[in-house]
């Protein structure tokens, strides 16, 4: 099917030899498969890897195996390394190597710079800008079973040897558009590693909370650091180990005891009675003891001014024109929140307003909002009309 050879690497030699020939790649394009449907940490299954002249897919549960050669590679600043939807795979090597592979390319992300649309998928891409058919009938086999099968070594070969293609070809597209700086403000996110962090004491601010009450929120994060640390610690799926419907509720009524903590839902006395259970009412006693200034604030909680409604409709239609004429995804310029506070506040703290956003859709946005444009209706199409007159005639 592709021209590229394909080889496992299950020996610590043969993966040397393979990363000592890899060493001079402009780019390799990387993807992993990994199991955490049972765990905390995603297990790292299996790595392929494309060079210029070969690809291979490097088994790092094959006994034994070093992969050093391999992390070294991830980490030569003069090897760009590629990879589509990046960020459960740079995870995994964040974990592995204690920091993010660099330089970094995304081809999701710089194909909603060119124009693809929201969050595309891989199989897109590489049916149009490589050719390729891409079979995903393999994406949820058992990658931690052994031996892998020819089925599961082919699709694992599609994932990376027809990204190359799909690579140069966007590259090219951001070269002759002059957006390569766009594409590298959206892998600032990325890059930075605390993205892949897992700060216990931020785990509470996943839980979506409909009260301000202060001692409330400070039980939730207590209790929301204690399952994120013992999730860690026992390699567990948090959720797994206690609900966010469980955490939420014990937080509501502050168990002090083994009975008053049984009665919880989704709890039974056995939990209870056990270790969990005496960490968990440990947490609910180390949140109590807290003093009211050591609470946490409520989330900050925006609500759009009344009446804006029919002006974000008008931004919104603003975005979708600006982004099609300029064949970029809107996802990228602006969301519905950023339209809400645009239209509440000329100074909105919102990327859209700045850089090359705001040169392509913030400036534009603050102009309809004030009446110095208008948007019109020719056949099919939507116009922007600039108002000179009435701008001169505000001032």
């Amino acid at each position: 099917m592709y021209s590229t050879p394909m080889q496992v690497i299950d020996s610590s030699a043969a993966l040397a030899a393979f990363c000592r020939r890899q060493a001079g790649a402009s780019y390799l394009t990387v993807d992993t498969e990994f199991m955490r449907d049972k765990t905390y940490w995603p297990q790292l299954c299996l790595v392929q890897v494309a060079g210029p002249d070969e690809a291979a897919a490097i088994d790092p549960l094959a006994p034994g195996i070093d992969l050093a050669p391999l992390l070294a590679l991830m980490a030569d600043a003069g090897v760009l390394k590629v990879f589509h939807a990046a960020r459960q795979d740079i995870e995994i090597f964040v974990n592995l190597m204690g920091s993010v592979p660099a330089p970094l390319f995304d081809t999701q992300v710089a194909a909603m710079v060119c124009g693809f649309g929201d969050a595309v998928s891989y199989e897109t891409l590489a049916g149009r800008l490589a050719g390729a058919h891409i079979d995903k009938s393999s994406r949820f086999t058992d990658w931690a079973h052994r031996p892998l099968t020819e089925r599961q070594l082919q699709y694992a070969l599609t994932d990376v040897v027809p990204l190359r293609t799909v690579y140069e070809k966007l590259a090219q597209r951001l070269a002759s558009t002059k957006r390569s700086h766009w594409l590298a403000e959206e892998m600032a996110t990325l890059t930075d590693p605390a993205t892949y962090r897992q700060d216990p004491q931020e785990a509470w601010r996943r839980f979506k909370i409909r009260s301000n009450n202060r001692k409330l929120l400070a039980l939730v994060r207590e209790l929301a650091a204690w399952r994120e640390t013992a999730a860690q610690q026992r390699n567990l799926p948090r959720n797994r180990l206690l609900r966010d419907e469980s955490i939420l509720e014990i937080a509501a009524h502050a168990p002090a005891t083994v009975a008053e903590l049984a009665r919880s839902r989704g709890l039974g006395r056995g939990f209870a009675e056990g270790k969990l259970g005496g960490e968990l009412l440990a947490a609910v006693q180390r949140a109590l003891a807290l003093p009211e200034s050591a609470y946490p604030e409520p989330p900050p909680r925006r609500e759009p001014p009344p009446g804006i409604g029919p002006l974000v409709d008008l931004l919104r239609v603003l975005l979708k024109l600006r982004c099609e004429e300029n064949d970029v995804a809107q996802k990228l310029v602006a969301d519905t929140e950023d339209l809400e506070m645009i239209a509440a506040d000329d100074m909105a703290p919102v990327r859209a307003l700045q850089g090359w956003r705001g040169a392509l859709f913030g400036k534009d946005a603050l102009d309809l909002k004030h009446g110095r444009l208008a948007l019109t209706a020719a056949g099919k199409r939507i116009k922007l009309v600039r108002l000179a007159a009435a701008s001169e005639a505000a001032q």
